[in-house]
């Protein structure tokens, strides 16, 4: 094994979707590695809330184990460096406020069921240079439209360092392109099975911003960073395959190609859209992206090839047929947003929800849905803590881990006085 490679990075991700983890020798990478509970508490800003659940808080904060079979260690893109993304255990039980563990729960869910579920993700991000003061500027790309490729659009070469370190990390891009705003991208990988899904998008995230280091560039998955330019999403592709192997969103006969598995799960999505976004968008930034004719996933109804709809169903059918779900955010925790929209789509389906109408509106200045995100995080959270039957499918303990950080997040927020007050104000009052 030391052959291969001369150490093991262990990552996982944690609440704030950081890549949490070490680097371990290779002839130690068998034993595994242990980090401390206290993490959960932690905010971007490393403040600590106290007694969050899974912190072990008045335990002294004790450690967890960041376990791992050897067969699933991969390839990696620093220099003979390989990765794997660990599960978390402690007394031997798994860590209930990991999101892989939620994630794992909401595939073992469908499995009995009779069927597994596969995503494809479609991650957008914005590239940021220095401003020269100290902060971060959007780099220039003046001959950049919709759909570009090349220099023209690319000019510091990054998408093509982006995707030959894919190839080096064996993560599938299938495409890449610019996106509607600049500097904006869109990178979307294959579909696969859900965990090995959520592992190489949780991987790609960190890859794509450790290249943009290397230029001395900031690549971002924030869903808002630019007031005057379209926000960044993470869009879900998600089919489900029965016993058979067979795809069971399509159902040759009905009149749409779609089966009744599919229409239940889209009216599960759209059940729980509201306490969905308490997870799937999970920052303050997030409601600056989610608002109504921004064909962001604000509004909780679907539709066939439409991009105003939250739930859109993809023109193929047969093999390829699958539901877009549009709602979560940019810098949301990949596997705990999965997990939620998993779930959610399986409650539909057990509880035989009917679907209703269509979306007509263009989903600009027309619309017929009536039902929208809350209108920040503070209202996302009370959402979310409302619908027990989503928090009890998800798990309740990583949801009480949730909304105990992010809580203390949205404090943080409304106790502090922000640049644009300072503009606005200060020179009059």
């Amino acid at each position: 094994m030391s052959s291969e490679f001369s150490r093991l990075r262990v990552l996982w991700p944690d609440h704030l979707g950081l890549a949490r983890g070490k680097y371990v020798p290779a002839e130690l990478a068998a034993h595994g590695v242990r980090h401390c509970t206290g993490l959960w508490s932690l905010g971007y800003d490393r403040s600590m809330t106290p007694e969050t659940p899974g912190s072990n808080w008045n335990e002294g904060l004790p450690d967890l184990d960041a376990t791992y079979p050897l067969d699933e260690i991969r390839p990696g893109w620093q220099l003979g460096t390989k990765v794997v993304v660990a599960d978390l255990m402690r007394h031997g039980q798994p860590v209930e406020v990991s999101p892989r563990h939620a994630l794992r729960r909401a595939i073992a869910d469908w499995r009995e069921l009779g069927y597994s579920p596969y995503v494809g993700m479609e991650f957008e991000a914005y590239v940021f240079e220095p401003d020269g003061q100290g902060g971060w500027r959007p780099i220039d790309t003046p001959g950049a439209y919709v759909y570009g490729t090349g220099p023209s659009v690319d000019p510091h070469g990054l998408l093509d360092a982006i995707w030959e370190a894919c190839e080096e990390a064996e993560i599938p891009l299938e495409s890449v392109n610019s996106e509607y705003d600049t500097p904006q991208f869109e990178f979307t990988l294959r579909y696969t099975d859900a965990l090995r899904a959520a592992d190489d998008g949780f991987l790609f995230k960190v890859l794509a911003r450790e290249v943009a280091h290397r230029f001395g560039l900031l690549l971002t998955f924030m869903g808002k960073p630019l007031s005057d330019r379209g926000g960044s999403g993470l869009h879900f592709n998600i089919s489900w395959r029965n016993e058979a192997g067979e795809n069971a969103v399509f159902d040759p006969e009905q009149d749409d190609g779609i089966s009744m598995l599919g229409k239940h799960a889209i009216a599960g999505l759209l059940a729980h859209h509201r306490s969905l976004a308490g997870l799937c968008a999970p920052n303050v930034n997030a409601y600056k992206r989610l608002r109504p004719a921004s064909l962001s996933g604000y509004w909780a109804n679907w539709g066939y090839d439409h991009r105003g709809a939250t739930v859109r169903i993809p023109p193929e059918r047969g093999e390829g047929s699958r539901l877009e779900h549009r709602l979560t955010d940019g810098a949301a925790v990949v596997h705990t947003s999965m997990a939620a929209v998993l779930q959610a789509a399986r409650l539909g389906f057990v509880n035989e929800l009917n679907l209703g109408p269509v979306e007509t509106g263009n989903g600009l200045d027309t619309i017929d849905a009536t039902v929208g995100v809350p209108s920040s995080l503070e209202a996302a959270l009370d959402a979310l803590e409302a619908d027990q039957e989503l928090v009890n499918a998800v798990g309740s303990q990583i949801v009480a881990q949730h909304l105990a950080v992010k809580r203390a997040e949205w404090d943080r927020f409304t106790s502090a006085t922000t640049d644009w007050e300072m503009r606005e104000y200060l020179p009059f009052l």
